[in-house]
């Protein structure tokens, strides 16, 4: 499974309206630590089965709305959602093992 690109207009279906829990990558593009994420998180994406989590990214430059409701304000930052609620969260990069677990946490 592949990462699911995440929107404001979408983010409501994708991850508040998702049966299985979901992580979603708040990053953008001129971030360092973020662009560091981005392949830990491909590889996580691909590591879960699809029913167990959902892995979501989204851009804070182009979808303010989200990132401010749920007030990112350092990235990246990882939040966790289960049942439409936000549950948990990660900020900063941190190692896959580190990432894994974070997601193992929610899923077990």
């Amino acid at each position: 499974m592949a990462h699911v690109t995440l929107t404001d207009q979408n983010f409501e279906g994708e991850v508040l309206q998702s049966d299985a829990p979901v992580l979603v990558d708040f990053w953008a593009p001129w971030c360092g630590p973020c662009q560091m994420m981005g392949p830990v998180i491909d590889e996580l994406a691909t590591e879960f089965d699809a029913g167990t989590i959902k892995i979501g990214k989204l851009n804070v430059d182009e979808n303010k709305m989200a990132a401010g409701k749920y007030e990112v304000l350092s990235i990246p930052a990882f939040l966790m959602f289960k049942g439409g609620k936000k549950v948990d969260q990660l900020v900063g990069g941190v190692s896959k093992e580190k990432m894994k677990e974070f997601i193992e946490k929610h899923t077990a």
